[in-house]
């Protein structure tokens, strides 16, 4: 279970709390009047997040490509989207 902590006392503690995360991989929950709001994690694990989104990004793509229809190629796609 993460550490929570209140953004009031990550103020104070900003330094500690970066080196938990940053060296000791351990995440930390801010909070604010109680709730959840955000929480802050080790690079390494934001990078496992991102190759994790981008690996369900290609599968769902792949599926697409694989339904029959007409494809259209990015350019003309964005083209279509007025991009």
């Amino acid at each position: 279970m993460p550490e929570t902590v209140s953004t009031a006392e990550a103020r104070k503690k900003l330094a500690d709390i970066v080196n938990k995360v940053a060296y000791g991989k351990e995440p930390v929950v801010l909070t604010r009047r109680g709730k959840k709001i955000a929480a802050l994690i080790s690079m390494e694990e934001l990078e496992l997040l991102q190759l994790i989104e981008d690996y369900i990004d290609i599968e769902d793509a792949r599926k697409v490509l694989a339904e029959p229809g007409k494809n259209l190629s990015a350019e003309k796609f964005w083209k279509e989207l007025g991009l």
